[in-house]
């Protein structure tokens, strides 16, 4: 089953990228409950500002780069070294 048709695969290789979503989504959260500065529009508007706009960039960024690495995936030939160069043998002499 894919989620936003990305296969469980593609998931794996974006799980290096949901550790800072999660940062960037708890310091919005602690903000807004905690509210370091008083509710100054100022610091509230900069402090969400500064968490927010990474976040959604991170999400949308993480997004477009699983599709990519899904369509990287299905060009590619099946077979891991089907693509590869064959290396030289070299042959030692005697001298």
């Amino acid at each position: 089953m894919s989620v936003l048709q990305l296969t469980e695969e593609t998931w794996l290789d974006l799980t290096v990228n949901f550790v800072p979503i999660g940062i960037l989504a708890v310091l919005d959260v602690m903000f807004w409950v905690y509210n370091p500065w008083g509710w100054d529009l100022w610091f509230v508007f900069w402090a969400h500002v500064l968490t927010v706009v990474p976040l959604v960039l991170l999400t949308l960024l993480t997004y477009v780069s699983g599709r990519v690495i899904q369509r990287d995936e299905r060009a590619a030939p099946s077979e891991a070294g089907a693509g590869a160069e064959p290396e030289a043998e070299t042959e030692v002499g005697d001298g």
